[in-house]
């Protein structure tokens, strides 16, 4: 990588390179594909020209994570994928893939008046450090779960306000626990106007910035009393991973289980019907529920690393 350049403009300039000489795409597709002006991307293949960075093959770093992110793309049906590199450090890992994400929420709501909708965890909380642009005015930021009751600045709250102060915007929040104790206390909850209200605004949002999760026995979804309580029956009804706190099976589908019965979330078809919706996670553990969300549809953009891609790529789609 470049000692000159910010990790995001290295990767910008990398994709840009590649989807023009090796993708064969035209300079017009590319500014509109990455949300950037098509003078931008002139000014990015006159630097490479002028570097010799182009030969036969685009010689930049990260031109392999582009091509790992346009094959992941192709097979999955998806607008958009980015890829970073694998790094060997756990949190070093989530802090590269977040960042990555908050360039490409940049470039989707630079001027556009929008709501925004934000899941929770540790590599969105990283997203914020790079967003360097800002939606109109009117726009808004809204948590589409409820909260978890431990995981400081991971937790929906947390990560939404901070996308918020970002944005300069508002942020409205679902003040509730992520699960209720069962199908009738949740029920009981939404009689309250003011949070049927906000979970309207999740369902409305033009954006949907999520994570997902494995079912190992240290994350803070797990440590959830209820969820603790019921680990064993969620792996038994065949769930692979937790998105946005819903339990999904290999296809994608939301397991038989009262815990789907008692969230407040979004509900992943929901999410499916957004026109930009971003996934946003790495790691070899998330690789099932991973592949299982983009099996089912439910986004149209990924933010992951190489080593998740090229699992991706391998076996059944």
């Amino acid at each position: 990588m470049s000692e000159n350049l910010p990790f995001d403009d290295e990767l910008e300039r990398a994709r840009v390179a590649w989807l023009y000489f090796i993708g064969g795409q035209t300079q017009q597709e590319i500014a509109q594909r990455m949300n950037i002006t098509r003078l931008k991307v002139n000014r990015i293949i006159g630097e490479v020209r002028e570097t010799g960075a182009v030969q036969v093959n685009v010689s930049l770093p990260l031109t392999d994570c582009v091509e790992l992110a346009e094959k992941v793309s192709q097979r999955y049906g998806l607008a958009d994928a980015v890829v970073v590199p694998d790094l060997n450090d756990y949190l070093d890992q989530k802090r590269v893939i977040g960042e990555a994400a908050g360039t490409v929420v940049s470039q989707l709501i630079e001027g556009r008046g929008m709501g925004v909708g934000i899941g929770s965890g540790r590599t969105l909380s990283f997203a914020v450090r790079s967003l360097n642009s800002r939606p109109k005015p009117e726009s808004w930021v809204v948590s589409l779960t409820g909260g978890v009751t431990s995981g400081s600045a991971t937790n929906t709250f947390e990560v939404a306000t901070a996308f918020a102060r970002a944005l300069g915007v508002e942020c409205h929040y679902l003040t509730a626990p992520i699960y209720c104790a069962n199908p009738e206390s949740r029920n009981a909850l939404l009689l309250n106007d003011e949070l049927t209200d906000v979970l309207a605004r999740t369902e409305i949002a033009d954006i949907g910035i999520v994570s997902c999760g494995s079912l190992a026995q240290d994350t803070s979804l797990t440590q959830i009393r209820v969820v603790k309580d019921n680990l064993d029956t969620v792996l038994k009804g065949g769930a692979v991973g937790e998105f946005m706190g819903w339990f999904l099976d290999a296809r994608g589908d939301p397991i038989d289980h009262f815990l789907n019965e008692s969230i407040i979330a979004l509900p992943p078809d929901k999410l499916k019907l957004k026109p930009m919706s971003v996934l946003v996670s790495g790691g070899i553990r998330k690789i099932p529920i991973i592949r299982a969300v983009l099996r089912a549809g439910y986004v149209n953009r990924l933010v992951t690393n190489e080593g998740v891609a090229r699992a991706l790529l391998q076996g059944p789609r």
